[in-house]
């Protein structure tokens, strides 16, 4: 019997395939983009990991420890290691075509193992001797070019400077450019330029120690337990390659990275979706067939059979369209990830990976939701007595005793879950937060019977006169048909709910990760130089077209009279410096009387806020106060500042008289990335032709480039969520068939009456529109707070949230979803108007 419905009926399934493909779709394609772009960030910024077996580093990475300088000759003995290369780095000047001055960039080997080379080549080829070099896309020269690269000279350990107190001059040398090596991904790209030489070069430029041992492991042999147990006792770190590539890619993408976790959020919120539009198809249906149900059960069929025959039927539809939407999944995260690539995201998006766990759990998800959601509607058609079924059914009113346990429990259920949702949204957890918002809807649904009509009813007041008799028909059948009213709006509600927390929750992230990352990096570009900066320096760079601000900073360094603390600090004058940093959130800039110290540092010199220390300048080599003039300050604690201290310019030269500033911050003015990228090197040529060396650093560039990263990752959000919402739709086709399904015999009796065609037409669109805009109202509101909710559990661990409302665009969702509301009912209506009123009432 089962295969013969399918077979008879198949058009009947045709909504429930398509909310189930559709969601399990979403599911798929939220599984596959996770993965996806997860694993694009590990290439792109952990790209010299992804391709090691085994990475061993200093514990301390900014200390010169020379650990790995002779432990690599032991590991490259171990029998499970195949190859191994020594990662080293310098900082060298290049001299461009077309540029005056020099240009001041990282120089990093290649490597003595071909297989753990990681420089992906855009063109060209990797450098083979000491005169060649490959270039990052950031430095811009045509292969086959010749540039003078300059570097200090390299001195031996214990040797001397020839006997001389000057240091030994720079060494210039010609290099050839025969490479181009692509670092698309990767955040650090735009700040330096990067330049890859073979180790003897890089070596002979100044990287003498090594960074980090990479190591590719011989076939089936365990080389991270033979490493992790040769280096034992040593102050090195060993871990995977993966590990290492999700580490440093999780260090350098900041809040762009949690935004990659509100993927999965919303898969749950698919689930949720699909089940409630899937639990109304089969009311639909069941519905359509309760004559022939109850002809069965009269004819001799047990009640369990038919239940085991419909939830029959919903298995062979779970299992089919879960097939049918793995596949759609698949095909939806290529088209989001075409349309990344198209507006040039700096996550490349190229190869989609489609887990299989992904499809696993498609195809388990789709079917195991389809035969829960139908389980509700098939208990309730199997519940209705034989005889009974064949005859008009009463529906509950408002006020009987399941109404009232209803909303009693949907009571009890949402204020307890948005209490909870409240908790862990300010507290950051996001999956927690997920499940609450989902228990707490829930519980919204349960109360939407009592809710819904009331309010709808109080809407359709004003509309007495203006519509005549359809629309005090409609607002009467609101009142009349509690359940039928909620269930039409519930599914709208739905909807709105969840394109207000899009709009809502993508405005606000967008806000607050915006602002972290200003934070984060508050300064658009740093100036720093040997020497003190001389008045054409600071004019050449005040002059250079999109700088908006500068302010210069003095280094000096200062210890407590007692000698308990030294430490760096920065002299800046406030009021200038106010208006060039972009954020102060978490480097405050400092007032006269007040030193401003970060987290960590407070931290490990027993520092808290509001104590009174005394400073005093102090010799930058051994770090002792000296005899010179000292003041008293008020320690005012960063936690979250990686700066260092600070204090103001005025205090900084009563301390140290001489002090003159040796370098500066500057702020650009606000513009696109390419504009702020083109004002950063217009700086550093304009200083490079009145002070070679200093140097500029383009702090802007990571901004922008996390910035992207963060518009990349809304935009598959919001494409994603869009999809769910297409589902909510068809949940309000559905329920609007279902209520003109019940009310046969009441149009059949209207028409009877003298109602027209087109009057129960008007009818039911003035219904539809009731209820569709006091479910938008409803959805608005609660999708603003689930939007809100949503940012902050995803945030609030990293900055603080702003509630961003794009008004236009929620009045325009009221708009949308009133207007989507009438045209649902538009086909139902017009079957209605069509059935002759014998007909109907015959039914």
């Amino acid at each position: 019997m089962t295969l013969a419905h399918l077979r008879a009926h198949g058009a009947r399934v045709v909504a429930s395939c398509l909310a189930v493909v559709i969601a399990v779709g979403f599911v798929v394609a939220t599984l596959s983009l996770n993965a996806t772009a997860g694993e694009a960030v590990r290439q792109g910024v952990g790209a010299q990991f992804t391709g090691s077996d085994v990475v061993v580093e200093p514990e301390d990475e900014f200390g010169e420890d020379r650990t790995l300088d002779t432990l690599r000759t032991t590991l490259a003995d171990l029998p499970q290691v195949a190859a191994l290369t020594a990662d080293r780095t310098a900082y060298v000047a290049l001299r461009l075509p077309g540029r005056s001055g020099s240009t001041y960039a990282q120089a990093d080997g290649t490597g003595t193992a071909a297989s753990l080379q990681w420089q992906r080549l855009s063109a060209g080829r990797l450098p083979a001797t000491a005169g060649e070099v490959a270039v990052s896309d950031r430095v811009d020269v045509p292969l086959g070019t010749s540039i003078a690269l300059t570097h200090d000279p390299v001195v031996p350990p214990g040797g001397d400077t020839g006997g001389t107190a000057e240091p030994p001059a720079p060494v210039t040398e010609t290099v050839t450019v025969v490479g181009t090596v692509d670092l698309t991904g990767d955040p650090r790209a735009g700040v330096t330029p990067r330049v890859f030489g073979t180790d003897e070069a890089v070596t002979s430029w100044g990287g003498t120690s090594v960074r980090r041992v990479r190591i590719a492991a011989a076939g089936g042999q365990d080389a991270l337990a033979a490493v992790t147990a040769a280096t034992a006792g040593l102050p090195v770190t060993v871990s995977t390659g993966q590990d290492a590539a999700q580490r440093v890619a999780d260090s350098y993408t900041g809040q762009a990275a949690g935004i990659t976790t509100v993927l999965l959020a919303f898969a749950a919120i698919a689930v949720l979706v699909a089940g409630l539009v899937i639990a109304n198809t089969f009311a639909v249906l069941l519905a359509q067939r309760t004559r022939e149900l109850a002809l069965l059960r009269c004819v001799g069929a047990e009640r369990r059979q038919v239940r085991r025959s419909v939830l029959g039927e919903a298995l062979a539809v779970g299992v089919l369209a879960s097939a049918v939407g793995v596949l759609a999944g698949a095909g939806l995260a290529r088209a989001v990830a075409a349309v990344a690539g198209r507006v040039e995201s700096p996550i490349p998006l190229t190869d989609v990976v489609l887990p299989p766990s992904a499809v696993l759990v498609g195809l388990v998800l789709g079917t195991a939701v389809t035969v829960l959601a139908a389980a509700v509607p098939v208990r309730h058609a199997t519940r209705v007595a034989p005889l009974a079924a064949l005859r008009p059914v009463d529906v509950a009113p408002a006020g009987s005793p399941a109404s009232r346990v209803r909303l009693v429990l949907g009571v009890l259920t949402a204020v307890p879950a948005t209490a909870a949702l409240v908790f862990f949204a300010v507290g950051g957890d996001l999956l927690p937060a997920v499940a609450a918002g989902a228990v707490s809807f829930l519980g919204f649904l349960l109360v939407a019977q009592r809710l819904v009509p009331a309010a709808v009813a109080l809407a359709g007041r004003p509309f007495h006169r203006l519509g005549g008799v359809p629309a005090r028909l409609a607002a009467g059948n609101s009142v009349r048909n509690p359940r039928r009213t909620a269930a039409t709006a519930t599914a709208l509600v739905i909807g709105v709910t969840l394109t207000t927390a899009m709009v809502v929750g993508t405005a606000s992230t967008r806000s607050s990760a915006g602002a972290g990352i200003d934070a984060s990096y508050p300064t658009d570009v740093v100036v720093s130089a040997p020497t003190p900066l001389e008045a054409t320096a600071v004019a050449a760079v005040e002059g250079t077209g999109g700088v908006a601000a500068t302010t210069l900073v003095t280094e000096l360094t200062l210890a407590t009279t007692d000698g308990a603390l030294s430490m760096d600090v920065t002299a800046v004058d406030p009021a200038q410096a106010a208006g060039v940093v972009r954020s102060q959130e978490r480097t405050p800039v400092p007032r006269d009387g007040e030193v401003v110290v970060p987290g960590g540092t407070a931290q490990a010199a027993g520092l808290v806020e509001g104590q009174r220390i005394t400073l005093a300048a102090a010799d930058p080599a051994t770090g002792t106060a000296g005899t010179g003039p000292s003041a008293a300050f008020t320690v005012r604690v960063a936690p979250r500042s990686s700066a260092p201290a600070a204090v103001t310019r005025a205090d900084g030269a009563r301390l140290d008289p001489d002090a003159r500033p040796t370098g500066a911050w500057v702020r650009l003015a606000d513009g696109s990335a390419e504009d702020q990228a083109a004002a950063t090197d217009a700086v550093s040529e304009a200083l490079a032709q009145v002070l070679p060396a200093s140097e500029v650093t383009g702090i802007a560039s990571v901004r922008n480039s996390l910035d992207q990263v963060l518009t990349t990752m809304l935009l598959v959000v919001t494409g994603l969520l869009a999809v769910a919402v297409v589902i909510a739709l068809i949940g309000v086709g559905n329920t609007l068939a279902l209520s003109v399904v019940e009310r046969r015999q009441e149009s059949g009796l209207l028409r009877a009456l003298g109602l027209t065609r087109g009057q129960l037409r008007a009818l039911l669109a003035w219904e539809a529109l009731l209820v569709a805009g006091v479910a938008a109202v409803l959805g608005v509101a609660l999708g603003t707070g689930y939007g809100l909710a949503g940012t902050a559990s995803v945030l609030a661990r990293e900055v603080p949230v702003r509630l961003d409302v794009p008004w236009l665009q929620v009045a325009g969702i009221v708009v949308v979803a009133a207007v989507a509301g009438v045209l649902a009912s538009v086909l139902p209506a017009r079957r209605a108007a069509r059935t002759p009123p014998i007909a109907a009432i015959a039914d």
